[in-house]
């Protein structure tokens, strides 16, 4: 997610997040403009194109009314408006790589497999699957309850909204939308105005293929997220800074609304001498430079012993040749920083680290490209140490072995994700056993992002909730637990020992009846019994029309 070395809205734009003015609720915050003009399109210059005003009060009451009306609950309906979403996702494949390229200079490989075809192969994956999981689900029952049915309803939440991220700009905003179509949800979605093309493309293209009175789309930057988070959701998704997401958790916890809350943070990364270096650099360095390391999941910095860090950097010199020529600037396969107050941040960093540096090091403002750099023998005072990176700049920070490792990480916050380069068993299980994170990752980095069947998200200051595959969709999903009992006799007579007058003779049954007991479940045993009944009341009958027979 977006640094959050410097405060902004929801990777809104760069801003200061103070308190409400006086002339508002005190108790809702509110994000607040600087005002200078820096908003910057796909080039990199000034943009002056605002967004067209819009009424947000009265498009979240419209959004509301046409949850109540019933329109998105039909499974039918929600799954032809996900065929919409895919028709989009196969017949604007170009623009939105198009989109891509302008905001983040990013390379057609990059933006198709960390964006486009990840979008259409989770939204593949959810068309095949969301009915099913869409179905009410009917849990073990015990003996008290064995004559009734017990069901839980996967109910959507309402009007839903899903604040995306400029680092990822489609991925972030439209893979948890899907989810929410899924579960049968209204949503209003806010895109990130720092990535102007990607923002541009989702305001004007998805009304054209989906429910204009479903799902919206409201532009614009901190002022609008403000006024938004000041109506009352059923749901908020928000991708972005630590920072920002404190202030939509505040505005949520106004109206007692629910969240997911995907934020960021130092995701380290352990590497020990059991590994084979050269392919552990390779995969380090791989995830960290995508992107040009402005991913949330990104290495942040690398503990390892000096020895290991030696290697490292030897190994980490040839591949980086290898991967991007004498000069990484010329290489169609790095992208550009976001915009120059990015850009700013990053070059402080590398200014206060300078003497640190092994590899790379080199930047240009005017291109807003910093090479992949390597920093050794860094230290917890040193700036880079404070806050999460979010751009190409990889420290290496020199520890003994792996219980300095897991005292280093668990003295801060927890991360997004913990990734552990290790052939060891026992130092594996160690620093899994140990260290808390949203995810881990072994041998690998960003590679647990391909698993559907992983949910995604962080714990602590790195996150509430979490998404993707089946996870998206009961994200969105309110779970209604229903009893359902009958008028039968027997029931009626298991049950009757509640009403006064009470006894301690009714107080025994009523007690052992409800008393846990380990062995089987009881799910089937209603059917069992009517299965019993059947076959004696057909032996009878058998055995009636047999003796009827013999007496003629």
């Amino acid at each position: 997610m977006p640094s959050p070395n410097e405060t902004h809205a929801s990777d809104f734009s760069e801003v200061h997040v103070i308190d409400i003015d006086s002339d508002f609720d005190a108790d809702l915050p509110i994000i607040k403009i600087d005002k200078q003009d820096n908003t910057m399109n796909g080039n990199g210059t000034l943009s002056s194109s605002k967004p067209k005003p819009v009424n947000i009060p009265e498009v979240v009451q419209k959004a509301r009314d046409t949850f109540n009306s019933g329109t998105t609950k039909p499974l039918e309906w929600r799954k032809r408006q996900l065929k919409n979403l895919q028709r989009m996702y196969e017949e604007c494949r170009g623009e939105m790589i198009d989109a891509l390229v302008k905001d983040l200079r990013r390379s057609k490989m990059e933006a198709v497999l960390l964006e486009v075809d990840y979008l259409v192969n989770d939204l593949t994956n959810l068309l095949n699957k969301f009915e099913e999981w869409a179905k009410p689900e009917r849990p073990p029952k015990g003996l008290v309850n064995m004559m009734d049915d017990v069901v839980i309803f996967n109910d959507p939440y309402g009007v839903v909204l899903i604040i995306g991220a400029w680092n990822y700009p489609l991925q972030l905003l439209l893979l948890p939308f899907a989810g929410a179509i899924a579960a049968g949800n209204v949503v209003i979605l806010k895109p990130s105005e720092l990535a102007v093309a990607s923002a541009k493309f989702i305001a004007e293209t998805l009304p054209k293929y989906l429910d204009n009175d479903a799902f919206v789309v409201v532009e614009g930057g901190p002022e609008e997220t403000t006024e938004l988070l000041k109506q009352k959701f059923d749901y908020i998704f928000y991708t972005g800074g630590t920072n920002v997401g404190r202030i939509v958790y505040a505005a949520a916890t106004k109206n007692l609304t629910p969240v997911t809350l995907e934020l960021g943070g130092k995701s380290p990364v352990f590497i020990d001498n059991t590994t084979d270096i050269e392919i552990t650099a390779k995969r380090v360095l791989w995830g960290k430079f995508i992107n040009a390391g402005q991913t949330c999941i990104a290495p942040d910095y690398v503990l390892c012993s000096k020895e290991v860090q030696d290697k490292f950097v030897e190994c980490s010199r040839k591949i980086l040749k290898e991967w991007y020529g004498e000069d990484a600037q010329k290489s169609p396969d790095l992208c550009r920083i976001i915009n120059s107050r990015h850009f700013g941040r990053l070059q402080s960093l590398l200014e206060a680290s300078k003497d640190k540096v092994v590899l790379g090091g080199r930047y240009d403002a005017q291109d807003r490209f910093i090479a992949p750099t390597v920093l050794a023998n860094v230290t917890l005072n040193d700036k880079i140490m404070e806050d999460e990176i979010f751009g190409p700049i990889l420290p290496i920070v020199p520890v003994d072995n792996a219980y300095e490792a897991i005292k280093f990480i668990n003295d801060r916050e927890k991360p997004l994700v913990f990734y552990v380069f290790t052939t060891d068993e026992a130092t594996r299980r160690n620093l899994t056993e140990n260290t808390s994170s949203g995810g881990m990752c072994v041998n690998d980095t960003l590679m647990h992002m391909g698993v559907d069947t992983l949910p995604f998200g962080g714990v602590g200051n790195s996150g509430i909730g979490a998404y993707h595959g089946k996870a998206s969709f009961d994200t969105f999903t309110h779970k209604k637990s229903c009893l359902v009992r009958n008028f039968a006799a027997i029931g009626e007579k298991l049950g009757s020992g509640r009403y006064p007058p009470y006894t301690d003779g009714k107080l025994k049954f009523i007690t052992t009846l409800m008393r846990k007991r380990s062995g089987p479940s009881f799910k089937y045993l209603p059917y069992v019994i009517a299965f019993a009944l059947g076959a004696g009341l057909s032996y009878g009958i058998f055995a009636w029309q047999k003796m009827v027979s013999e007496e003629l």
